[in-house]
């Protein structure tokens, strides 16, 4: 439910497609220092208007940060003890008392657009607070902290940051309390920013100044090849061909159809950008000769939208255009994929079972670049997905005999790939790979993050430590049997769902979204 307003804002105008785009980068989703000396304090408390069951209530959302002073184009920062306090009053108050909740603790996902001359991208600030005892009458403030995106700025130009809608999700009492799953009886809040608010929510402005010559220039664009094999390469099959094969792509809730739940919910509310979707695959364990099968796992993204490219000059043939956005793995409220068995034949003769669970242990950040050929219109678009997951055996059998692998068996650091621009995203990651083509009035052929399609890499797979109860150490055992180089990987994504922006399933549509807004599609998996 969105909060009325008085009169409705006209967006920004937007760049001319043939312009020059001085565009805002969103980097990884963990804190980064700052470069430039010196910070500037930011506390701004902004009205909102926020639609509760009994009706539109005006709150105070109190934003504090600390910024640079200045930045340098090129180089990375995030804003730094970012708190969101949001000031209930009394009949908000009211809303929560009546539903026999002692405590309540405060989820919050705020939107802030972030603008450098005629370009801009959009960051989601998250945070959660700690459980507050709700009062018999008065008001009440939630304080959450979090995390935020980091931001890179392209050009000279300042940066802005400005405020927008937050959703605030409301649930009793602590994350693992005894409350059993009882809500609080008020659903997710939508909160819209006020028609008065000062300087239409302007939080800070960061000037940037030129950069060194070698961080100035463009964004190198993706190139395939390498170790992430272009799944457009060879033949290919249209996402029609694949919805056709889904089992259990049903319309109406999606409760029974033998995968996890994939939604977002009162901790966890969507923006009008969130997307969901499944994902499934195979992984070759290339030492055991065999593949190991991915169930189905549900992915939760922070869409984005696409802009021009930074500091490229215009392609006299094409519409290029790129975006970066961020995922991450949800199961139970955790950052990894549900637990899957893999069995091999280890050293050839010894029949051996591991359950296991691919932990994201960083910030999934997917990144496109479309390209729009003005003659005919036709697109082609590559992506490339880089994720940290570190792989945990939970349990192991050899030849039918449980060996207790204790709490922590897992490999020491992610899987790794060879990343095409090591110097621009270090570390170690999984890099997946994908493209599509499309003509126009034509399905699309490939992967896109919308319409989903393979993905295609190759990782190493480091040695396991932590394995094994007592003085039996089973991590050389592991480590012999399955880490090393050359580990093909291949995924299937499904169909998106925008569950803000829903589209269910008619004779005249394909469906995106259940009733219960989880993904439509289930995809299968290719090897």
């Amino acid at each position: 439910m969105r909060a009325p307003r008085a009169a409705t804002r006209p967006r920004r105008t937007r760049a001319a497609l043939t312009s020059t785009a001085a565009f805002v980068v969103l980097a990884a989703l963990i804190p980064a220092t700052a470069s430039a000396a010196g910070t500037q304090e930011v506390d701004a408390a902004l009205p909102y208007v926020c639609a509760f069951p009994s009706g539109p209530v005006a709150a105070t959302v109190r934003i504090s940060a600390e910024f640079p002073q200045h930045t340098r184009a090129g180089e990375a920062f995030s804003p730094t003890g970012v708190t969101t306090a949001v000031e209930l009053p009394a009949e908000a108050v009211a809303d929560l008392a009546g539903s026999d909740v002692a405590e309540v603790r405060a989820v919050t996902a705020l939107t802030v657009t972030v603008t450098q001359d005629p370009a801009t991208a959009t960051a989601i600030w998250r945070g959660g607070s700690d459980p507050v005892p709700l009062p018999a009458s008065g008001p009440l403030t939630l304080t959450a902290t979090g995390d935020v995106p980091s931001v890179t700025g392209r050009g000279d130009g300042n940066l802005t940051f400005t405020a927008g809608d937050l959703a605030l999700g409301l649930t009793p009492g602590p994350a693992d309390d005894s409350a059993e799953g009882r809500a609080t009886g008020v659903p997710a809040v939508d909160c819209a920013l006020a028609e008065d608010a000062p300087d239409d929510g302007l939080l800070v402005t960061v000037p940037a100044v030129p950069g060194p010559p070698e961080t100035s220039g463009p964004p190198s664009a993706p190139a395939p090849g390498g170790t992430s094999p272009a799944p457009g390469s060879g033949p290919r099959e249209r996402q029609e061909g694949r919805s056709a094969q889904t089992p259990g792509s049903a319309p109406g809730a999606a409760a029974d159809r033998g995968v996890p739940p994939c939604r977002y919910g009162e901790d966890n509310p969507p923006t009008p950008l969130s997307l969901n979707a499944y994902v499934t695959g195979y992984a070759n364990v290339k030492k055991q000769k065999a593949a190991s099968y991915l169930p189905p796992s549900c992915v939760l993204i922070d869409g984005g939208e696409f802009q021009l490219p930074a500091d490229e000059p215009p392609d006299p043939e094409h519409l290029v255009m790129v975006l970066e956005t961020y995922g991450e793995f949800s199961y139970q409220g955790r950052r990894e994929t549900p637990p899957y068995d893999s069995t091999f034949l280890t050293f050839d003769f010894t029949p051996v079972k591991a359950t296991m669970v691919l932990k994201q242990t960083g910030p999934m950040r997917i990144d496109a670049r479309m390209k729009m050929r003005y003659s005919d219109l036709f697109m082609t678009t590559e992506t490339y997905v880089r994720v940290p997951l570190v792989a945990q055996v939970t349990a192991l059998e050899v030849n039918g005999v449980p060996l207790e692998v204790g709490p922590a068996c897992r490999t020491g650091k992610s899987l790794t790939s060879v990343d095409p621009e090591p110097a621009k995203h270090p570390g170690d990651h999984v890099v997946l790979y994908g493209k599509a083509e499309q003509a126009i009035g034509e399905d699309v052929v490939g992967y896109t993050l919308l319409t989903g399609g393979p993905l295609a890499g190759e990782v190493s797979i480091p040695a396991f430590t932590g394995c094994g109860t007592g003085d039996e150490d089973l991590d050389r055992l592991l480590t012999a049997s399955v880490s090393g180089p050359g580990n093909h990987i291949k995924q299937v994504q499904g169909q998106t769902c925008t569950p803000l922006v829903p589209v269910f399933e008619t004779p005249e549509t394909r469906g995106q979204c259940t009733e219960d807004l989880q993904p439509y599609q289930i995809p299968v998996a290719e090897r």
